[in-house]
């Protein structure tokens, strides 16, 4: 797990090791689905190479609308933090995809036991849920608002 430094900068060296060491190295070839929206989230992954789409399910629409995609040094997954632990997006390999993957259940007893840790990783999610949030807001008003009508 080498070179994944920069995108954990959010956390002290100590804390990074921590983390680091509940993470297992993964691989997924292209077209993979990680996971559906609603499905059990429990896990998420720090993205080292390769695209992943999210995708959002709208009833009446096949296949789902891409809302964002992501790549290398970004967090795939954030359902994980917080109940109820389902996924409210979707996610494709759109390409190979290398990933270190971090179990929810070890990852969270790791907050428990350094509560400044717990706070790193919320604060950074909290983020990254903002960020994805805004990315599927604009995307769905792309897809579906009237045309001309898209916010500044």
């Amino acid at each position: 797990m080498t070179g994944l430094s920069a995108p954990l900068d959010f956390l002290s060296a100590t804390q990074r090791e921590r983390l680091l060491a509940a993470g297992l190295d993964v691989t997924f070839p292209a077209g993979t689905r990680l996971f559906d929206e609603g499905g059990k989230a429990d896990r998420f992954w720090l993205l080292r190479g390769g695209r992943v789409d999210l995708d959002v399910h709208v009833p009446g629409r096949h296949p789902a609308p891409v809302v964002e995609t992501l790549g290398p040094g970004q967090l795939l997954g954030w359902s994980w933090i917080s109940p109820p632990y389902r996924w409210h997006l979707g996610a494709r390999a759109t390409s190979a995809v290398e990933a270190t993957e971090f179990p929810a259940g070890p990852v969270l007893d790791l907050c428990a036991a350094d509560p400044a840790l717990g706070y790193a990783l919320m604060r950074r999610f909290t983020e990254v849920v903002a960020e994805r949030l805004q990315a599927t807001r604009i995307r769905l008003l792309d897809l579906y608002a009237p045309h001309g009508s898209r916010p500044a």
